[in-house]
């Protein structure tokens, strides 16, 4: 999961252990069934810390629920950084990221039900995918590769399509979601101004591993 500066001594180790329990619980809850209505006492019991110690972290569910999702955005985010190392062309990154989603949908289920569940609130989020989106968008229309005005409204279009092609892989999962995906990333770059011959090669390059 994502990480920060490590606690510097016992006691802010176990706090950040408790709060990260909490997160690690409401995530659960937010995968299984995507309901926030849980009490405090069963996500605390969930995340076998005592009921006192939620209050000690968060103000309200709906503050725990928010970092839960920030949480599973950036462990995707982390997970694409990973993976895209050394990808240059902004045009790969953008249909490789929609190609390994489908993939993680079947390696990472419980992150991409959090996704799936909460993610329409946070494709303009400031941290998790958006900013990757947007920087990568940037890069392509300042190097000619994509032929778009504003890429705040282009976010919009892959955030919707990266939701529903998260939807139609636990919809629909007799589907090839590699064809899928690779079909939808060719559409997309066809949308930003990649020429189509290009768009399909792009489309189908070789995906790296995930582990």
């Amino acid at each position: 999961m994502p990480s920060s500066a490590p606690p510097r001594n016992r006691f802010e180790r176990r706090r950040a252990e408790t709060r990260q329990a909490l997160v690690r619980a409401a995530r659960q809850i937010l995968a299984e069934t995507g309901d926030t209505s849980a009490s405090i006492q069963l996500i605390a019991e969930r995340a076998d810390v005592g009921f006192g110690s939620f209050y000690n972290h968060f103000e309200s569910k709906t503050e725990l629920f928010d970092a839960a999702v920030r949480d599973a955005l950036e462990e995707l985010g982390q997970a694409f950084d990973e993976q895209l190392r050394g990808v240059d062309d902004p045009a790969e990154l953008v249909a490789t990221g929609f190609r390994l989603s489908a993939r993680l949908a079947d390696s990472r289920p419980e992150l991409m039900q959090v996704l799936r569940h909460r993610g329409l609130g946070c494709i303009h989020s400031e941290s998790g995918l958006a900013p990757r989106a947007v920087r990568d968008l940037e890069a392509g229309i300042a190097s000619g590769r994509f032929a778009i005005a504003d890429p705040t409204v282009a976010v919009t279009a892959l955030g919707g399509s990266l939701l529903a092609l998260v939807e139609l892989r636990f919809a629909r999962p007799e589907l090839d979601g590699d064809e899928a995906a690779s079909n939808l990333a060719e559409m997309l770059l066809c949308m930003l101004g990649v020429p189509p011959e290009d768009a399909r090669d792009v489309a189908r390059r070789p995906l790296p591993d995930l582990d």
